[in-house]
């Protein structure tokens, strides 16, 4: 089998040398060069490169590698850029690893199937966190740009998305929509689960205190979380 893990931090570095133990071909990919020149001799070939960058990832075997795994976990933003280029190149199979439940609703609902948690939630979960009112969950995807849960306030309930136009008002992309139920545990005890409804389109229609999943840049968020508020006063 041939394998391309992008991210070789502590569980990228393990997983990349167990699995060439094994006899299969593995390419390591990080943007870190000190890492790469760390496993080089261990693995198959260890590749720097920026796994953000397009033209950078087309110049790996991706058409003759069986399985990707993503395994950046520190920075979330590179970790979903990384896996939204190996969706739009099309890979064989993609596996990739979540830190935070808000990046799993990300992952699951750009169409990852496989979704790897190779550790706990720590108290370090939102390194950078935006301090906004309204504001359900949230990490920045870098400087500018960020994914942000927030309620459907009820001006917004029972239309879509084309009829509200997010996308032309404020800049601002809707990734999925987010529909909480109660239900009972093991234990019989009522707890919240997320049920995230897929990939949104113009026809996604929304309904008030689910939550809606934003993509854009900080800005545009903070204006529209603005005037959210405003619609409630």
């Amino acid at each position: 089998m041939k394998y391309i893990i992008i991210g070789l931090g502590n569980f990228g570095a393990s997983l990349a040398e167990k699995l060439t133990e094994m006899g299969n071909e593995v390419i390591g990919v990080d943007i870190n060069m000190a890492k790469v020149e760390a496993i080089k001799d261990k693995i198959t070939h260890a590749v720097n490169l920026d796994s953000t960058d397009i033209a950078a990832v087309s110049n790996l075997p991706l058409k003759d590698t069986d399985i990707v795994i993503v395994g950046i976990g520190e920075d979330k933003g590179a970790n979903i850029m990384s896996t939204a280029l190996m969706k739009q190149l099309h890979v064989k199979r993609l596996i990739s690893r979540a830190v935070s439940p808000l990046q799993e609703m990300v992952l699951e609902a750009m169409g990852v199937d496989e979704i790897i948690h190779p550790e706990e939630e720590t108290a370090e979960r939102w390194s950078k966190k935006l301090n906004l009112h309204g504001v359900v969950d949230s990490f920045e995807v870098n400087r500018d740009y960020s994914i942000v849960e927030t309620t459907v306030p009820r001006e917004f309930d029972g239309r879509t998305l084309e009829e509200i136009g997010l996308k032309k008002n404020y800049n601002i992309i809707v990734l999925t929509t987010i529909k909480l139920t109660r239900e009972k545990n093991e234990i019989g005890s009522l707890k919240d689960v997320s049920n995230v409804q897929g990939v949104a389109s113009a026809k996604t229609k929304l309904y008030q205190d689910d939550i809606m999943v934003l993509y854009g840049n900080n800005k545009d968020i903070k204006r529209l979380l603005k005037d959210k508020e405003n619609m409630r006063s």
